[in-house]
């Protein structure tokens, strides 16, 4: 029995004394109270996610309910961080435990603030949507981004600081270090300077139509801070290093004002002046009367006799159109293609095909030519 007796002291002495001194059957019931919030924690978010869901359909506006919804998952860890600080204090800590609690309960406030902060720049962005009118919306896409690494930034550096960690010798580190990367990532920051002077120039956007001479050509997805994604016309994903864009001489299609049809038409040389006449005319008067074609003095716009080819005589045309969108264009430039296959042939003329003729001075005849023996040489 005394063994018994000794051993339930010793039990009892353990439960008591604990973990760092503290009464094991404090720290059950602090880990109860945080499984608890943990528990609610879904109630409390569905409850208060739910009212607060139903005041912002109430209102005309769609930003309260972008705030609400970007504020859902950081709300929604308001109780895990409550349980934290009722069992620390629960507890009732001492000494170094109880400024490690302290900085914990401090580090989760911290995190939450700035996660709401982090979660508040996309539904806000549009207050910066202003800025697009001076700078490209790919620039101020990047001024949001910038933003929320700042806000995570901030976060990381107060949480550091509520544990005694200077900011400013880690930066002053940082900075050593930034020159040794810098020395071997001269490639990286070469294209970031890149991507931000296209966007600054405003070479293309998102959505447009590029071809960059030698390298690629397709539509814009994103224009990255290292990369710009083009997207080819057989759906091929392509990552372009922006140095590539900054360097290279870049068409933008997108930008056309209207597009070009440039054809050399060729008739054959039988065509006589007025059937000529009567071609060029007739391919003018189609152009400067259709509206789908850009008229003088927007656009430059040339039907002429070119020129006397090797097996043809080439009349030039040379327009534009008012759309450039090339399904819309392919179709008006097949429609120009029928009228003038009905204008050549309504003036009695056709198309020449290259051909090559052969002039022979004489013909030979049926007849056999005589044939001379060789002279017979005498014997001696």
């Amino acid at each position: 029995m005394e063994s018994l007796k000794q051993f339930w002291l010793v039990v009892v002495d353990v439960w008591e004394k604990g973990l760092f001194g503290v009464d094991l059957g404090r720290i059950v019931a602090a880990l109860l109270i945080v499984f608890g919030f943990l528990i609610i924690r879904r109630l409390f978010a569905k409850l208060l996610m739910g009212r607060l869901s139903a005041l912002a359909k109430r209102t005309q506006f769609e930003l309260d309910d972008e705030i609400v919804e970007a504020m859902e998952e950081p709300l929604a860890f308001i109780p895990v961080v409550l349980g934290v600080f009722i069992a620390a204090e629960y507890l009732s800590l001492s000494g170094q435990l109880q400024t490690f609690a302290e900085q914990t309960v401090r580090s989760l406030v911290a995190y939450v603030i700035f996660w709401i902060l982090v979660r508040l720049v996309e539904p806000l962005s549009f207050l910066l949507k202003r800025l697009e009118e001076l700078f490209s919306p790919t620039m101020v896409d990047w001024l949001i981004k910038a933003i929320r690494v700042a806000f995570i930034f901030l976060g990381a550096a107060t949480i550091l600081e509520i544990w005694g960690i200077k900011v400013g010798p880690i930066l002053a580190g940082l900075g050593l270090f930034g020159v040794a990367v810098a020395l071997g990532a001269q490639d990286l920051f070469k294209n970031l300077i890149s991507g931000l002077l296209i966007i600054a120039e405003r070479r293309f956007s998102p959505g447009q139509w590029i071809c960059v001479d030698g390298i690629v050509e397709g539509t814009v997805e994103k224009i990255g801070f290292r990369s710009t994604l083009i997207r080819r016309f057989d759906k091929a994903p392509v990552h372009v290093p922006n140095s590539k864009l900054s360097d290279n001489a870049v068409t933008n299609f997108s930008a056309m004002t209207h597009r070009r049809i440039y054809w050399m038409i060729g008739v054959e040389y039988r065509t006589t002046v007025g059937q000529l006449r009567k071609i060029r005319d007739g391919i003018e008067q189609y152009i400067l009367g259709s509206e789908d074609f850009a008229k003088p003095p927007e656009v430059a716009t040339f039907v002429r006799i070119d020129r006397f080819n090797d097996s043809s005589i080439d009349i030039m045309v040379y327009c534009f159109t008012k759309t450039t969108v090339w399904g819309e264009w392919l179709a008006i430039k097949e429609k120009l293609a029928y009228e003038i296959k009905n204008i050549v042939l309504g003036a009695g003329s056709s198309f020449a095909f290259p051909s090559t003729s052969l002039y022979v001075e004489t013909l030979p005849t049926e007849q056999a030519e005589a044939f001379v023996p060789p002279p017979v040489k005498a014997s001696n």
